[in-house]
C-alpha cells in the first residue's frame, strides 16, 4: 500500500483531466450564425449557491462564451475538480503526513476548485481589453461610412461584417437584434449590459438617447470618436508615466544590489586584507 500511494494520486490526476477538458472546452462545430446571438438557456445546477450561478454568468457574459459553455457543465467541472484534488490531497497527507504537505494539500484543494472559475474570468478581461483597443478604430470607421451617407445601422453591420474580434462580433449582434425585431433603444441598451468597457456604454447611450432626443447621429458619431481618439492618446502618456515608477522597484532591488556588490566587493576585500596585515 505506502508503495501505491505515491503513484495513485498522479493517476487519478491524470485521469480527470481530460474529463475536465471535455466539460470545460467549448463544443466542436461552428455554430450558426443566429445561434450565436441567442444564448441557449440553461438551468443552473440546485446545489450551486445563487450568486455563484450569477457571477458565473456574468463572467461567461462578458467573455462571450454563454452561447458555447453550458453554465451547468462548469459547475460541474468545478465539483470534478475539488473532488480529484480532495482526493490528490488525502492520499499526499496518508503517505506523508507533515505539516508542509498538509498546507500544500489545502492549497492545491482550494485552487483547483477556483481554476474554471480563473480560466473563464481571465478570458473576460482579455476581451474586454481587446474591446477597448478595438473601439477607437471601429468607430473612426463607422464614422466614415455615415459621413458618406449611410445609415448609422448600416454603417454598423458594414464594421461588423468586415471587422475582426469581439467588438465586431457584439456590433454584428446589436444590428442583428434589431432585425428580428428589437428597438433600436432594447439593442443599444442589451450591447451595453454585455461589456464592461465604459467608452462602448457610453457610446451605446448616446446613440439613445440621440434617437430620443432627435439629435444628428452623425454628430454624436464624430463626437465620440473625438473623444475617445483623445482618451487613447490621455492612456498612452498615463502608461508612460508609470513606467520610471514600474523601474523604480526592480532598480532598487534588483539591480542597484548587485551593482554595489561587483563595485565595493573588491574594495571591501583589499580593505579586511590591509586591516588583517596589521
Amino acid at each position: 500500500m505506502d508503495v501505491i500511494l505515491p503513484f495513485l494520486g498522479p493517476l487519478l490526476l491524470v485521469a480527470a483531466v481530460p474529463l475536465v477538458v471535455l466539460a470545460v472546452l467549448p463544443s466542436g462545430g461552428r455554430p450558426s450564425r443566429l445561434a450565436a446571438y441567442r444564448p441557449a438557456k440553461t438551468t443552473p445546477p440546485p446545489f450551486a449557491p445563487r450568486a455563484l450561478i450569477e457571477r458565473m454568468e456574468r463572467n461567461l457574459q462578458l467573455a462571450g462564451l454563454a452561447t458555447q459553455w453550458s453554465l451547468r457543465t462548469l459547475v460541474i467541472a468545478k465539483l470534478v475538480l475539488l473532488a480529484v484534488a480532495l482526493v490528490v490531497a488525502t492520499l499526499l497527507v496518508l503517505w506523508m503526513p507533515t505539516a508542509t504537505i498538509i498546507l500544500v494539500a489545502v492549497i492545491v484543494v482550494i485552487v483547483s476548485y477556483f481554476v474554471p472559475d480563473l480560466i473563464v474570468w481571465g478570458r473576460a478581461r482579455e476581451r474586454q481589453d481587446t474591446i477597448q483597443l478595438e473601439l477607437a478604430d471601429t468607430l473612426d470607421q463607422i464614422l466614415i461610412s455615415v459621413e458618406a451617407g449611410l445609415g448609422l445601422e448600416t454603417a454598423i453591420e458594414r464594421a461588423g461584417r468586415h471587422g475582426r474580434g469581439p467588438l465586431a462580433a457584439e456590433l454584428a449582434r446589436t444590428v442583428q437584434d434589431m432585425r428580428v425585431g428589437a428597438s433600436r433603444r432594447e439593442a443599444y441598451s442589451a450591447l451595453a449590459a454585455r461589456t464592461e468597457v465604459v467608452d462602448l456604454q457610453r457610446f451605446a447611450r448616446a446613440i439613445m438617447q440621440a434617437d430620443e432626443y432627435g439629435v444628428s447621429i452623425g454628430n454624436v458619431v464624430r463626437t465620440q470618436a473625438k473623444d475617445l481618439r483623445a482618451k487613447r492618446r490621455q492612456r498612452a502618456e498615463e502608461k508612460a508615466m508609470r513606467v520610471p515608477v514600474q523601474v523604480l522597484f526592480p532598480l532598487m532591488f534588483c539591480i542597484l544590489p548587485v551593482l554595489f556588490i561587483v563595485v565595493l566587493a573588491p574594495a571591501v576585500a583589499n580593505l579586511l586584507s590591509s586591516f588583517a596585515a596589521l
